[in-house]
């Protein structure tokens, strides 16, 4: 989606099953598919996509937490959308690897469409392991700031 939001980022880790669909909406909506404007286009465009009927309100309660129990069925027509394991859903010990494995497919795409210059990444890495840590603090801070200032 070209306007994220940036209050799921990649270090900020997806932990209820709310933050785990708001991240997958933000990160990897499909790229054929045009972004949700609202919950109702969300739902629109799973249900196109799966053929399993998801209602805009079951996509306003996942989003905001207020169901944190679904069917599998509606678990499943979210992970066949995104294209993620349906275990990213399950247990945090199981669902913890899947995340990190989706949060590298999400800062892959934002490269390969110019969002990102690579040639930071590629920078980053060059740092020695000392540097390469001050400027993560430095990045986890923003990011902590950013969603401070998205969130009042």
């Amino acid at each position: 989606m070209p306007d994220k939001e940036p209050d799921q980022t990649a270090d900020a880790p997806a932990t209820t099953l709310a933050d785990k669909i708001e991240w997958l909406i933000n990160n990897l909506w499909p790229a054929d598919t045009p972004p949700p404007r609202n919950n109702v286009e969300a739902a629109a465009a799973i249900t196109a996509a799966t053929g399993e009927e998801i209602s805009s309100t079951t996509v306003w309660k996942l989003r905001t937490g207020r169901q944190d129990n679904p069917q599998l069925r509606t678990l499943t027509a979210f992970a066949t959308f995104f294209g993620v394991p349906l275990g990213y859903f399950g247990f945090p010990d199981e669902s913890a690897t899947i995340q990190e494995d989706l949060t590298f497919t999400s800062l892959r795409r934002e490269v390969d469409s110019g969002t990102i210059d690579p040639d930071v990444l590629r920078a980053l890495l060059d740092l020695s392991p000392s540097t390469r840590r001050i400027v993560g603090e430095m990045i986890l801070a923003a990011a902590s700031a950013d969603r401070m200032a998205h969130h009042s």
